[in-house]
């Protein structure tokens, strides 16, 4: 599958980072992402921000897989609980999907399983403004 497009959708910031998906499901998502020294901090681990995109887009994308369009993030909390480096996963998974509101959680593990991160968020389902492209996320 290509980095960057998700459920259909292209996501040009996931692209430049070079996420994958792994599949989705309704309420879930999984992505994947090879650290690079491009991706990484001055500590030679994983930006935080490619972790939190990570966990957004998963979360994001699993909740726009019962949204039945685009949503956007409201709201996400992110805890950072170990280093991330090497190969990363993440799932994200919805909590309660309501007609406007989806909540959502995800984490991050690095390729021996490990916990590296997990976070909660809130989606609203929008509709697209005329003109604009169809995206969200």
């Amino acid at each position: 599958m290509a980095a960057g497009i998700f459920h259909g959708i292209d996501i040009p910031f996931a692209r430049h980072c070079n996420i994958e998906p792994l599949g989705t499901e309704p309420g879930v998502c999984r992505l994947r992402v090879e650290v690079t020294p491009d991706l990484e901090n001055n500590l030679g681990i994983a930006h935080g921000g490619l972790v939190m995109t990570m966990l957004d887009i998963s979360m994001g994308i699993a909740s726009r897989t019962l949204a039945s369009g685009p949503v956007m993030t409201v709201d996400m909390q992110t805890a950072f609980l170990g280093p991330a480096r090497g190969v990363l996963t993440s799932e994200g998974r919805v909590v309660r999907h309501g007609k406007s509101i989806t909540f959502s959680e995800a984490e991050v593990r690095n390729e021996s399983g490990e916990l590296v991160a997990r976070s909660t968020g809130v989606f609203k389902a929008v509709r697209p403004r005329p003109g604009a492209m169809e995206g969200g996320d």
